[in-house]
Order: C-alpha cells, then structure tokens, then sequence
C-alpha cells in the first residue's frame, strides 16, 4: 500500500513556490510493542474517560482546557482551535540559510521525506534542491502539521529532499547543572593517546544496516517460543465478547527567480516574523460539583477461550 502524505502545501522560496507532499522517513512496525491483558480473565484492558465523581463520559461530551490555575481552566472548542489562522498550516516558507554542520544534533527530532505534488512542480524543485546541495547549506522554516507548529530543516536528500523538525529553544535543556560535578581538568596525555589510537582503529564509514536492534530480536525469539509451547501460552479473545468500539501551478522559475533577486535589498531571515494570529476569547470553567459517590463497576466478563498455538 503506497503511503499517504503527513502534510500537502507548498514550499516558498521568495516568489517562488513549489506544491510538495510529506511522508513520514521512519517506520513504527519494527518495535515490539505489547497489549494489557487481565490476568485471571485473559481479557485486554481497556481505558475509559472518567469524570472524578461522575463516572466515565462519551467523546463528545469533552472538550479542551488550557490550566491557568488549581481548578481553572480556558477552555477551547475543537473549531476554536481549528479557527486559529497560521499561514504556516499550507506553507513552508525558507526564511534562512545556514551551512548543513552548524546546527547542533541535540536539535534534531524527526525525519520527513519532501517530493513535488506532480510533474509541474518537478523543475522548480531540482532546482532548489541542486542549489542547495551546492551551497552546502540547510533552509529554515516554520511549519503546522498535526496542531502544532514545527521549526523545521530542509536539506538535499537522494533524489528529493529531508525536512527534518528541530526543537525549539525552549524545549532544550540546559546542560551547566548536569554537567557542573564534572571536572574541568584535561585528561592524562598518555591515557588521551591511546583512546585516540582506539578511535582511529574503529573509524569506518557509516552503515545503519551494520546495527541489529538485539533486544528486538531476543523479543521476538521468545515470543516464538512461547507459541510453540502450546495452549498455556497462547489466548485467542471470543469476537462475541469483545467491547463495542466507539467512534500550483509553478510560476515561470527563472523570471520569479531574478525578481526575487531584483527585490531583494537584504537578506531575508527568520527575524521578519510575521504578527500572530488574535487568541480567541476566553473563558474560566465553573468548579467542580461536591464529589458524588463513585459509580460501580461492571461486573468481569467470562474468562477468554484458551486455544493451542
């Protein structure tokens, strides 16, 4: 099954823009990941909402809040938030450049693959992708996807380009209080010599398929055996019992290009930021209601059917 785009806009480059899709560079299906079961009834565990004094409650009948204080809240419609206006949600703008080794791998979080949305916006994206290859440099950007506005990093990759999202600033850590125990002293030049001759011995080429994620296969390895151990292993969940499921076209390149160059009487960079969007009204939610008994339980349903490997 071909994969479907994350994010569809376009890239802009001055007076230049290019339709592009977005896909995800990496893959969940590689990890291991495990499901709750109840012990005693081989059941999987699922999760309600609950309102504290009330019970659990229907999606529909929730809605966001922002905390400003201990049991106040601003609370926000899912069309409020949709209203919110960032010229960012269908375009990529690159407001700066800077050469592809200056920005710190701390930065970096996650991989996207970036290809023209058809053969129109082919031209002009061979070209920005082969003129920043040839700059050796990185674009910056700001992009919405997913309700949340990403710094971003787009850089020649292949045939295409990798748009990479970048921690902001403030979502870094500062490093002085958990490196402040260790001393300041410079290491032993007989003890530096050998590690540095170690470190040459082990310089190689980068190869990610030269790693095997051993813990993985040690996971899968026992999951194997587990089922071919036989019925005291294995537990098939009776359909009957299980729970109801709620629910550009490319402006001529060349002239765009030189006009840009024309009108340009300085550089742009990621200071020209543009005025934010008006924050809707906002409300405080009314207190709680005095804490009502809690509502019992549903009793457990039957114990799975218990079937051989």
């Amino acid at each position: 099954m071909a994969s479907r785009p994350v994010w569809k806009g376009q890239i802009r480059l001055s007076l230049v823009s290019i339709p592009v899709e977005i896909f995800s560079a990496t893959k969940s299906g590689a990890q291991i990941s495990f499901r709750q079961i109840h012990r005693s009834s081989g059941k999987r565990v699922h999760y309600d909402k609950v309102v504290e004094g009330i019970g659990p409650v229907d999606a529909d009948e929730i809605i966001k809040g922002y905390e400003i204080g201990k049991d106040e809240y601003v609370l926000l419609t899912d069309e409020e938030i949709e209203g919110v206006k960032l010229e960012t949600r269908k375009t990529l703008e690159l407001v700066q450049f800077v050469d592809s080794t200056d920005i710190p791998p701390l930065y970096f979080d996650k991989p996207y693959y970036v290809v023209p949305q058809d053969d129109l916006a082919e031209d002009a994206f061979r070209v920005v992708r082969d003129a920043l290859r040839q700059a050796k440099k990185t674009g910056l950007g700001q992009l919405s996807m997913r309700g949340k506005e990403y710094l971003v990093a787009l850089r020649p990759c292949g045939n295409g380009l990798l748009l990479e999202t970048l921690h902001y600033a403030d979502e870094i850590k500062k490093s002085d209080t958990i490196f402040e125990d260790i001393s300041d002293d410079e290491a032993e030049e007989d003890l530096l010599a050998v590690a540095s001759e170690l470190i040459k011995r082990k310089t190689a080429p980068f190869k990610a398929e030269n790693f095997k994620n051993h813990y993985t296969e040690a996971l899968k390895r026992l999951i194997a055996e587990k089922r071919q151990a036989g019925s005291d292993q294995l537990l098939i969940e009776d359909a009957d019992d299980a729970p109801p499921r709620t629910k550009s076209n490319v402006i001529d390149l060349m002239a765009s290009l030189k006009k840009s160059l024309e009108s340009s009487g300085k550089s742009e960079t990621a200071d020209e930021a543009k005025p934010a969007a008006k924050k809707p009204a906002t409300k405080k939610a009314a207190k709680p209601a005095a804490k009502a008994p809690k509502t019992a339980k549903p009793a457990a349903k039957p114990a799975a059917k218990r079937t051989a490997a």
